[in-house]
């Protein structure tokens, strides 16, 4: 993995916690900062992805032809054969 220097500035106070749960861990600040980073880094993108379905999906014909699809399965009409 690449690594790249990054300075920043924070309250005194969230620093002081960030190193009593470091320090409890017995992980490096680096390391602490970039775990919790990932994880809310992880969720935003989790949520754009709920979100751009959502859009997908909030129109009113694809929502149709997916209906029309899920039905098309439900009756049987698989040939094993189908090209998609």
């Amino acid at each position: 993995m690449n690594t790249q220097k990054v300075a920043i500035t924070m309250p005194t106070d969230l620093l002081a916690m960030i190193d009593n749960i470091r320090k409890k861990k017995g992980i490096s600040r680096s390391k602490f900062i970039y775990g919790i980073l990932s994880e809310k880094i992880q969720g935003v993108r989790k949520c754009c992805l709920k979100d751009a379905y959502r859009s997908v999906f909030s129109d009113e014909s694809i929502c149709k032809e997916q209906l029309h699809t899920a039905k098309w399965f439900e009756r049987g009409e698989i040939n094993e054969r189908q090209e998609w």
